[in-house]
């Protein structure tokens, strides 16, 4: 009988360690799994971006679309290093975010906007 026992033991403590594998497992997401990109919209109407600013997380995309009457563009502010065709009314232009930007029109100046990447 103490033969049976030891036989149930270690059978029971097999069982119970699979069992703990498989909730870990279960549990356990890749760091892709994690964070799924997600689409931003800013709106041009009025000559102004709205919203100005946006906090969004590193990866996403943000998507400009233009209600206004009049032709726009996206250029980064500080150095230039990036610039959309301009795009009229109806029309969109989109970009991955992988920093802090600040932007603006180059058409209209005095429209401004900010992006942070959430920390």
């Amino acid at each position: 009988m103490q033969t049976h026992k030891s036989l149930v033991s270690k059978y029971l403590l097999i069982l119970a360690v699979l069992i703990s594998f498989l909730v870990v497992l279960v549990g356990f997401k890749s760091p892709e799994d994690a964070y799924k990109p997600t689409r931003h919209t800013v709106t041009i109407f009025k000559m102004k971006f709205n919203p100005e600013n946006l906090v969004v997380n590193k990866g996403d995309t943000v998507v400009w679309i233009n209600k206004d009457f009049y032709q726009h563009d996206v250029t980064e502010l500080t150095s230039k290093k990036w610039t959309s065709k301009p795009f009229n009314q109806g029309e969109s232009w989109s970009k991955v975010i992988t920093e802090d930007i600040k932007y603006y029109c180059d058409l209209h100046k005095v429209m401004k906007g900010n992006i942070t990447i959430a920390k």
